[in-house]
């Protein structure tokens, strides 16, 4: 576990910002300034302060696509990459106009004809074009989706690393598991494994959940200990250095029936499409396609999602049919891959994998085991 506040690797931070600045070039942006907080640690790989829900817009990071220079908003010096010297912070105000004076002396923001923003709030749509007072202010979210969609050698590396601290808390839950034990306790096993782990920040707040016999739908969490016969599923999430790791399985309690050995046999045979809808070209919707070549239903949640810092499209979901359609997966994108089944009067087999898109097609990063029986 690490004990101090560090930037991330110099690999690992240039490669990302690389990208940035490539698709900067691409957009004609001559100044980014962002304020998402998943934007501004890609671009600078600055540790800032985690908190759990959203935050209002504000200009916390300024990258120049002429000079390479990050001005950041930084009351601290702990986890700043020594590439961003110190006089390139600027504190927290409670007056905006003096975060805007500050902006005002940036090289290049008085000449900037195009300036990216990654969401902007009313009072700052007032504020930035006194900033920048020759500028056009230009949605910067595609060329920061398109930068972020593709990972680096070196984010797959993080990826995998998270995945392996979701597992030791997935690995440590199964192992709890017993009748009488309730979703609650199993839970709390499985975020304290990846706390001794080294992560202390779940990246979702699932946990282990006892799936329903009644409904296609999951059982709510905390809904009674777990009985003989149940199906109980695991989601393990995690948070590590800003990148999101997620796993997910089902595991049987007691003794397993001839029917309960049919759904899993049918889980299997939906993973394998799926995986095999991961395949460089094809469209985002390939993924329920799967679903619908297997006879299953689709779930109530998506069945795919990017990884990255956070959640990266595409988001794959019969909700999103324009998405589905127009997103085609690239080598490089990395999909939280969801499969489900269910049976009336048996239960659910859930399970999320981590999978690779690669130029030979997919390659899963997930290494936990399933139930075979």
């Amino acid at each position: 576990m690490a004990t101090e506040i560090l930037a991330d690797d110099r690999a690992l931070r240039t490669g990302r910002r690389e990208r940035v600045l490539a698709q900067m070039e691409a957009h004609d942006l001559d100044i980014l300034v962002l304020g998402r907080q998943a934007n501004v640690r890609y671009v600078t790989g600055a540790t800032q302060l985690w908190v759990a829900g959203t935050r209002p817009f504000a200009p916390n990071c300024v990258l120049s696509r002429e000079t390479g220079e990050i001005h950041l908003l930084s009351t601290w010096d702990e986890g700043i990459p020594d590439d961003i010297p110190h006089d390139h912070l600027y504190g927290i105000a409670w007056n905006p106009m003096n975060i805007i004076a500050v902006l005002k002396e940036i090289d290049g923001a008085s000449t900037a004809r195009r300036v990216g923003i990654d969401a902007l709030s009313p009072g700052f749509g007032e504020l930035l074009p006194h900033a920048f007072p020759n500028a056009e202010l230009i949605d910067a979210e595609v060329a920061l989706r398109t930068a972020r969609r593709i990972k680096t050698t070196d984010e797959i590396a993080s990826i995998r690393e998270a995945l392996e601290i979701a597992e030791v808390g997935l690995a440590a839950a199964v192992a709890e598991l017993r009748p009488g034990v309730s979703d609650q306790r199993l839970t709390g096993v499985l975020l304290e494994a990846m706390a001794a782990g080294g992560v202390s920040t779940p990246a979702t707040q699932d946990g282990a959940w006892v799936t329903s016999r009644d409904h296609h739908g999951r059982r709510a969490p905390g809904s009674g200990d777990v009985a003989t016969g149940d199906l109980v599923a695991f989601a393990a999430g995690v948070l590590d250095r800003g990148y999101t790791g997620e796993v997910g399985r089902t595991w049987p309690v007691g003794d397993v029936t001839d029917d309960t050995r049919a759904l899993y046999r049918r889980s299997e045979a939906l993973r394998e499409g799926l995986f095999a809808a991961c395949r460089p070209g094809a469209p985002a919707g390939a993924l329920l396609s799967a679903y619908e070549a297997a006879g299953e239903p689709l779930p109530s949640t998506p069945v795919a999602h990017g990884l990255g810092l956070g959640f990266d499209p595409p988001v794959v979901s019969p909700h999103l049919p324009e998405t589905n359609a127009s997103e085609l997966l690239e080598p490089g994108m990395v999909l939280a891959v969801t499969s489900y089944v269910w049976t009336q009067g048996i239960g659910a087999v859930f399970g999320r994998d981590a999978v690779l898109i690669t130029d030979h097609g997919p390659e899963v990063l997930t290494g936990a085991p399933w139930w075979t029986g």
